[in-house]
C-alpha cells in the first residue's frame, strides 16, 4: 500500500514539477522561486506527522534580505498550510542572522494553529535556531512552547539535535545526507526522538526524500 502511495506522489511531483517549471518561466519575476517535494514520512521537529509518503508544494519571494512564502504538505487528514515571512542577512565577519514568523494552519481534522517567533544564526556548518509560539487549542487553554535546535552540515551530510521547551517536551537527533541527481535534490535520513515525542517509547525513523526547486 504505502509502495503504491509513493508511485502514485512521485508521479504527482514529476508532472507538478514539469507545470511549476513552465510556470516559472513564463512569470520570471525576479526573486520569486517555487518548490515540489515528496517524503516516504513527514516528520517534523522529531514528531511524525504522517505514517505513509506525504507531498508538498511551495512558492516563495525574498528582495534585499526580506522574504515571504507559503508551503502546504499533505498530513493524510488534511492539508497542512504555512505562511511566513521575514528578513535575513549576514555580516561581514561572515556571521548570519534572520528573524521571522510563522504560522501553521490546517484542513480538516488533523489540527489546530501554531504561531510563532523565529530567530537563527549561523556560521559556517554551524546553526542555531530558537523558535517561540503558541498553539491554539480548540476545547482548552492555549499552550506555550519554544524549540531550539542547533545544525552541523559539511559537503551533504549533516546532524540536527533538537528540544522542546515550556508546555511542550521532548528532544530528537536527525543525521543525514542530501545531494543533487539529474536537477532533482535527494536526500536520506534516520530520525531518532525520545518517548515524550514518539509515545510510550522512543523511536527511530528512516526517511527518503525527494525534491525540485526553480
Amino acid at each position: 500500500m504505502k509502495k503504491s502511495i509513493i508511485s502514485l506522489s512521485l508521479s504527482t511531483i514529476l508532472a507538478t514539477s514539469a507545470l511549476v517549471s513552465t510556470s516559472a518561466s513564463a512569470l520570471e519575476v525576479e526573486g520569486l522561486s517555487a518548490n515540489v517535494g515528496l517524503v516516504s514520512q513527514y516528520i517534523f521537529r522529531g514528531i511524525v506527522q504522517t505514517d505513509t509518503a506525504s507531498a508538498s508544494a511551495g512558492i516563495d519571494y525574498e528582495n534585499s534580505g526580506f522574504y515571504l512564502g507559503t508551503w502546504a504538505a499533505d498530513v493524510q487528514d488534511g492539508l497542512e498550510v504555512d505562511i511566513y515571512g521575514g528578513y535575513g542577512g549576514e555580516l561581514d565577519s561572515g556571521l548570519g542572522y534572520s528573524v521571522g514568523f510563522t504560522s501553521y494552519q490546517y484542513t480538516g481534522d488533523f489540527d489546530t494553529s501554531y504561531n510563532e517567533i523565529n530567530l537563527g544564526l549561523s556560521y559556517d556548518m554551524f546553526s542555531l535556531t530558537y523558535n517561540v509560539g503558541e498553539w491554539e487549542v480548540e476545547n482548552g487553554p492555549d499552550q506555550d512552547y519554544d524549540f531550539l535546535s542547533a545544525t552541523v552540515e559539511h559537503e551533504g551530510f549533516y546532524a540536527i539535535y533538537g528540544t522542546w521547551g515550556k508546555d511542550f517536551d521532548g528532544d530528537y537527533i536527525e543525521v543525514g545526507y542530501g545531494t543533487e541527481v539529474s536537477g532533482f535534490d535527494v536526500g536520506i535520513a534516520i530520525v531518532s526522538n525520545s518517548k515524550e515525542l514518539a509515545g510510550s517509547t522512543s523511536d527511530e525513523n528512516l526517511v527518503f526524500s525527494i525534491g525540485k526547486s526553480f
